[in-house]
């Protein structure tokens, strides 16, 4: 029987990873990853460890070099989120509330209200940008006034604070994340260089990440990227010349895909990106994908889609509930190429 997409509707449980790999004995580099392959519509399982001997010379993958901040400022009676950087120095935010180790969304708020910080900041709403987030202005520079008074953001799957190094990739040098940029966890040094003595190529791109909308799965709003022009040459030659181009998480797709020319080919660009990849639009510089596992509803899916079609994603997402892979941002991988 066919497996179908509208039969994954909910996530088991047991199926999300609570804490970091390390934390569960293993290395950063030892989850485990579902191998989609698009050619031959097989589905097989692997080490992430195995990942040099599943590329080719002449690979190139595209990461995002985006740091993860901490984002999530709490006080007494609310938790809250800083997604992302706005032109003129404001910041987006999502109001959350306690709700027992966890958080939830907080519904009320008024423009003009002013929210007292730790350390003697304060907040004020400006108005709504979205119906979760607020456009804010904070009286003290942001990045640093995070580092000082921050953590990491987490959801309720993830019942203790971990330092921000957990959420931290190897390619992350320029902080800007209110969520970690997460297909690039896994990787650690000795993984890449093993990946370079295969002859597998690596380009940077950021997309600073904002807040998931965990409860509301809603569309992705406008997030700021950047494609160097070397980038966009190196993904032009590896295409020419018959090699694969695999984006290192669903914020590399994006930003690749912001920065493709009516020709399809890539160019250098920056700015705020809303692009949203769905199977009718399609990838036009994206042959694979390395990403975690995307929830039921998740607006991920649809690049997913985009990139291996329907029925082979349907497979892949039944075998690994079946074969009780790891969901979330300290979980398993899944390889599409």
């Amino acid at each position: 029987m066919t497996a179908t997409l509208e039969e994954f509707t909910t996530l088991p449980p047991e199926l999300e990873a609570h804490e970091p790999p390390e934390a569960r004995g293993l290395s950063r580099d030892g989850v485990r990853m579902l191998v989609t392959g698009k050619a031959s519509g097989r589905v097989s399982h692997h080490a992430f460890t195995a990942l040099p001997d599943l590329l080719r010379p002449g690979d190139l993958l595209v990461v995002n070099t985006s740091g993860t901040l901490p984002a999530a400022v709490r006080t007494e009676r609310l938790a809250i989120h800083f997604s992302g950087r706005l032109d003129g120095g404001d910041w987006l935010v999502e109001l959350r509330e306690p709700r027992g180790h966890a958080t939830v969304p907080y519904g009320g708020g008024l423009p003009g209200e002013w929210l007292p910080l730790p350390g003697g900041a304060t907040l004020r709403l400006v108005d709504r940008h979205t119906p979760r987030l607020w456009r804010a202005r904070l009286d003290a520079e942001v990045i640093g006034y995070l580092r000082a008074h921050g953590k990491p953001i987490r959801y309720g799957y993830v019942e203790r604070d971990w330092p921000l190094s957990a959420y931290q990739t190897v390619f992350g040098v320029d902080p800007g994340s209110a969520e970690m940029p997460s297909a690039g966890r896994p990787f650690s040094e000795a993984l890449v260089t093993r990946l370079v003595a295969k002859g597998v190529a690596f380009a940077p791109v950021t997309l600073h990440t904002g807040v998931a909308s965990l409860e509301k799965d809603e569309p992705p709003y406008a997030e700021w990227f950047s494609v160097p022009a070397v980038t966009a040459g190196r993904v032009n030659d590896t295409r020419a010349a018959g090699g694969r181009v695999i984006a290192v998480g669903t914020t590399a797709v994006r930003a690749l895909e912001s920065a493709a020319d009516a020709e399809g080919r890539a160019r250098e660009a920056s700015g705020f990106t809303g692009h949203i990849v769905t199977p009718e639009l399609g990838v036009r510089l994206v042959d694979g994908l390395l990403t975690g596992l995307h929830e039921p509803r998740s607006t991920h899916l649809w690049m997913l889609r985009a990139i291996c079609g329907e029925d082979l994603l349907a497979r892949s997402y039944a075998e690994a509930v079946a074969e009780r892979y790891l969901w979330h941002e300290f979980g398993d991988v899944h390889l599409i190429a």
